[in-house]
């Protein structure tokens, strides 16, 4: 059996193979995390997301906000006034600083070293893909639940540091977005019905784009609306996985969405930004015994169109 001077010098080739050079990740492996990011939540997974190459990005956009066609006449140019020019208009992210710091202590880096020597047939985790892909991994899959509740929750006046970085998705639609009142109302039918009509008709355009979020809870006594029917159908509710439809568009469980809150939109009008630039160092405190990861990488959260979404509130 290895000595325990052996089994730290090898976990500390374990531990110094999770960054390359100690600090920035290669584009491949920022790419790579970004996927295992994106990957695990709900909304940000079909969020638009948007690498930045800056701590700052414009996204410029151009639209005609009203009829651009007038009565014609031969061989006569419109009037000055009959003439249309596009709106041009802007979305500015600026990415807030987030950061994790893990801490593994020396006694659980030998036995997982030593575990691995022990083990027969098994790939050894002190290697390359190892133990650093396991460490991203738990990292990522945390990291991702975390990221989802700043994009969802997040509010600059909140008395949580975390939540106060930034206004996410359901701060920016109840300060800019639509409003549907559900009035202390149990979930159902109507509820989806009226945040359906609380949305500008010029954006129903693709309803199976559209997607009703709530909680896992609003959810299920939907489902179980839908499941009275004494039908095959009513039926599946219960039994099956598919999504249930409001008014034809799916509606979709979020973890981390308050029971008396909802959105409405295309998912792709929820801006998800990252800057590239993913940080992820490592050092060691003798005098503690522990290895010491840091991650941190920079975010930023807005909603293109918030025109284009409807927020429920007030639901029972």
């Amino acid at each position: 059996m290895a000595d325990n001077l052996t089994l730290l010098q090898k976990a500390d080739v374990a531990i110094a193979d999770v960054s390359s050079g100690g600090g920035v990740l290669s584009t491949e492996q920022s790419k790579s995390f970004m996927r295992k990011l994106i990957d695990q939540p709900t909304m940000i997974k079909a969020a638009r997301v948007v690498g930045m190459n800056s701590p700052t990005r414009q996204i410029n956009k151009i639209g005609f906000g009203s009829r651009i066609l007038k009565p014609g006449v031969s061989a006569t140019a419109l009037s000055q006034s009959d003439r249309s020019k596009p709106t041009f208009t802007k979305v500015d992210l600026t990415a807030k600083e987030v950061k994790a710091e893990v801490r593994i202590p020396y006694d659980v880096m030998e036995d997982t070293i030593e575990r691995a020597q022990a083990a027969n047939n098994e790939a050894s985790n002190t290697g390359p893909g190892g133990l650093r892909q396991t460490i991203l991994d738990l990292i990522a899959e945390r990291a991702a639940l975390d990221l989802e509740e700043l994009a969802l929750l997040g509010d600059t006046g909140s008395g949580d540091a975390y939540l106060a970085l930034m206004n996410g998705y359901i701060k920016l639609a109840d300060t800019n977005g639509n409003i549907n009142d559900a009035a202390s109302a149990p979930i159902s039918k109507t509820v989806f019905k009226n945040a359906k009509k609380a949305l500008p008709t010029k954006y129903i355009r693709d309803l199976n784009a559209m997607k009703h979020y709530v909680s896992h809870n609003q959810e299920t006594d939907y489902r179980d609306t839908l499941a009275d029917r004494g039908t095959a159908m009513g039926d599946s509710y219960i039994q099956g996985y598919n999504p249930v439809m409001a008014y034809g568009s799916p509606v979709m469980p979020v973890a981390l969405m308050p029971n008396a809150k909802g959105l409405f939109t295309n998912p792709l009008n929820l801006i998800f930004g990252v800057w590239r630039q993913i940080s992820l160092e490592f050092d060691k405190s003798i005098t503690e015994g522990v290895y010491i990861i840091v991650l941190s990488a920079r975010i930023a959260v807005e909603i293109e169109e918030a025109e284009a979404i409807v927020e429920t509130k007030n639901l029972a």
